[in-house]
């Protein structure tokens, strides 16, 4: 018989065990090895990708003409280069291109992709294919096709033949972007705008384009940087002079290649990086979850 003391807990007379804890099971060897071969191929893959490259850019500081023989470091071919009345001049056209073929494509783009979600028909369906051709059609038939299209109707190929080229060509890299972001918006919002009093047109400017804001410039930089450093397609449908600037140095490589060349060459590469990581940050800015979103239209 046990008493109860006052003031003190009654404790109990069975002793008390502890349970150890059990160290967690390790893996088996043959998990904790690296895939060795995937790594030595992916490896191998970005060598060769961006070894020619990086190449450019490093005898694009070469003190000497030589393009096998590194010397010193020298910025003589940049200033060249800044220095030369046909490359600058190749230079304003590519950017006088690239912008109009931006805003050009993202005028029809939007105007298309609204269309396409909004259309139910089977014509919209047929349309929304017909708008996916260009993006899986080579783009040297696409160059061939605007160059025989262009002198069959007499019209002398020339900067705005390189233009109506190219904003044909984007078109349907904005319609691809913006398409899913148009149908993953909630219709609900603009027949409120509507029924508050707004136009169909006022609920789009208002409501809708505000909300396709981060996509449409998203869309603007990624079109401005693949126009400006198109090649196939300002080939077959630019004039004799001013040559974009892709073409000026295919035609300037013919006869050699000038260390000049390696100059453009790394600032065409610096500047299409800034555009795509600038189209990558920008949904960032409006309280986006990603950049990378983007690509799907999200």
């Amino acid at each position: 018989m046990t008493l109860a003391v006052p003031g003190k807990t009654r404790q109990d007379t069975a002793p008390s065990t502890t349970r150890r804890g059990t160290a967690p099971r390790r893996p088996r060897r043959g998990t904790e090895r690296k895939p060795r071969f995937a790594i030595t191929v992916t490896a191998v893959f970005f060598a060769l990708l961006y070894l020619p490259i990086g190449v450019v850019v490093l005898f694009s500081f070469n003190s000497q003409k030589s393009l096998t023989v590194f010397k010193d470091f020298s910025l003589r071919w940049y200033e060249a280069f800044l220095q030369d009345d046909h490359l600058l001049a190749s230079l304003e056209m590519s950017l006088r291109v690239s912008l109009v073929a931006m805003a050009g494509s993202l005028i029809l783009g939007v105007t298309l992709a609204l269309g396409l979600v909004r259309c139910r028909s089977r014509l919209g369906s047929l349309a929304g294919l017909i708008m996916l051709i260009p993006l899986i059609t080579p783009e040297i038939v696409t160059g061939v096709a605007a160059m025989l299209l262009f002198k069959g109707m007499g019209i002398t190929l020339s900067t705005t033949t390189v233009m109506l080229a190219e904003i044909t060509f984007s078109i349907s890299y904005v319609t691809v972007v913006l398409r899913s972001r148009i149908a993953a918006l909630n219709p609900e919002t603009e027949e409120a705008a509507m029924d508050l009093g707004a136009t169909r047109w006022q609920a789009l400017r208002l409501v809708t384009l505000p909300a396709l804001l981060p996509s449409i410039l998203a869309s603007a930089v990624l079109i401005f940087a693949l126009v400006f450093d198109d090649f196939v397609l300002a080939y077959f449908t630019t004039g004799v002079d001013p040559q974009p600037l892709s073409v000026r140095i295919y035609s300037a490589i013919r006869f050699g290649v000038q260390p000049t060349i390696n100059a453009v060459g790394t600032l065409m590469l610096a500047g299409s990086i800034a555009l795509i990581a600038l189209a990558l940050f920008i949904p960032r800015l409006f309280g986006r979850r990603g950049g990378l979103d983007l690509l799907s239209g999200k």
